[in-house]
């Protein structure tokens, strides 16, 4: 299972292309623009999502509410592009329509100078449009796709913020996805204690009257994931690596961490190892989870729990000093849109993005050719690990 992005944050519309989705497989629009609304959500986002309500078009490769093997194409059409339809037309067109909305002012933080750098590009809104975390409603499409297939494996998914801007979340160490759905789900600040949603609601808005922004940490935990996913055998067959260089592709994201993560590093072994028990009814699991699911770059059986840290949005409402890459001259960085946070919405991205590293991994291991298929060999797989 594989997929592809294309589309520019101003442009006619953004694409997914994906391969490998086995048949059978039980699709529609509103699985995925349920998705899409939720990336939507979330307190502090301000501009864009006003403009947009985010609905997905397929056109191929599902039909009558089933996957049927082919690729599957997904298209977001941005209502937007007709205040843009010269500015980002493919076609050629006069100098003075090409200087209109024409960045030359790089903004700090962002990919703006080094991909003008890189492509050789006058106009740097060639970067941004495509650098643009705009690109993360597809990668939020092709996710619910493979939430999808996971649900039917019953492989379940959910995020939660722990930390917003500096300031720590109260949560319970063993949280099941059920739990976070049910809190952190219906939370615009995606926290699971409510009793701090109002303090964090005054923080927000004080950072956004501040013309500044913040970012956080967010942790998705993953439930029924078998036992063995991934391998030693190879750096690259490592599903933790997968996973954590699937999190760091998302815009502003900037370090992962699984269980303690970086705590590990602070404890003795004796406070960081899980020891391993066995019953009659459960096989072999673990006395704690504090590697959060891996062991050798393989899943444990364990609930997986992996961290990943946003850094605030870099566009700021009081820019930073920036040169003109016409001039040479100091200048203040240009600003497009900006939120004063999106971590409840990058939640949603993170949670995504994992589901569907989790999704390619299965699609991997097993025979999946058809959902059917599918089903079978991952219950004669458990059924084999059970009787290990």
């Amino acid at each position: 299972m594989r997929y592809f992005t294309a589309g520019e944050s101003h442009g006619p519309r953004l694409t997914a292309i994906i391969e490998g989705v086995p048949a059978g497989l039980s699709l529609s629009a509103e699985d995925i623009n349920i998705e899409l609304k939720r990336r939507q959500g979330g307190y502090g986002r301000g501009g864009r999502m006003k403009i947009e309500s985010d609905q997905v078009e397929i056109t191929s490769g599902v039909r009558h509410g089933k996957t049927i093997g082919s690729p599957i194409t997904l298209n977001v059409t941005n209502r937007d592009f007709k205040n843009w339809e010269q500015i980002m037309a493919a076609q050629d067109v006069e100098d003075k329509i090409k200087k209109q909305r024409r960045l030359t002012k790089p903004r700090p933080g962002h990919a703006d100078l080094v991909g003008g750098m890189k492509y050789e590009f006058e106009d740097l809104r060639n970067v941004l449009e495509r650098s643009s975390a705009r690109e993360t409603t597809m990668r939020v499409a092709v996710g619910a796709v493979a939430k999808k297939l996971l649900h039917e494996l019953e492989i379940e998914i959910a995020n939660h913020v722990v930390n917003f801007g500096g300031r720590e979340i109260t949560s319970p160490e063993n949280l099941s996805v059920q739990d976070i759905r049910q809190t952190a789900g219906l939370s615009d600040l995606s926290i699971f204690d409510e009793s701090q949603a109002e303090e964090l609601r005054n923080y927000i808005d004080q950072i956004k009257k501040a013309g500044d922004t913040i970012g956080g940490i967010i942790e998705t935990r993953v439930e029924g994931v078998p036992a063995g996913l991934g391998s030693y055998v190879q750096y690259d067959r490592k599903l933790d690596a997968k996973i954590a260089a699937a999190v760091v592709s998302i815009n502003a994201f900037k370090g992962v961490e699984f269980g303690l993560g970086f705590e590990a590093g602070k404890r003795p072994g004796s406070q960081v190892m899980d020891e391993i028990i066995w019953s009659e009814d459960k096989g072999y699991t673990r006395s704690s989870n504090q590697l959060g699911g891996f062991e050798g770059g393989m899943t444990n059986g364990e609930q997986v729990i992996v961290r990943g840290v946003m850094k605030p949005i870099p566009t700021l409402y009081k820019p930073l000093m920036s040169i003109d890459t016409e001039s040479h001259e100091p200048y203040k960085a240009s600003v497009e849109r900006s939120d004063p946070t999106a971590l409840p919405a990058a939640g949603v991205v993170m949670e995504n993005v994992v589901a569907t590293v989790v999704a390619q991994e299965i699609c991997d291991k097993f025979d999946s050719d058809t959902m059917n298929e599918l089903r079978d060999a991952v219950a004669s797989y458990k059924k084999r690990l059970s009787e290990y």
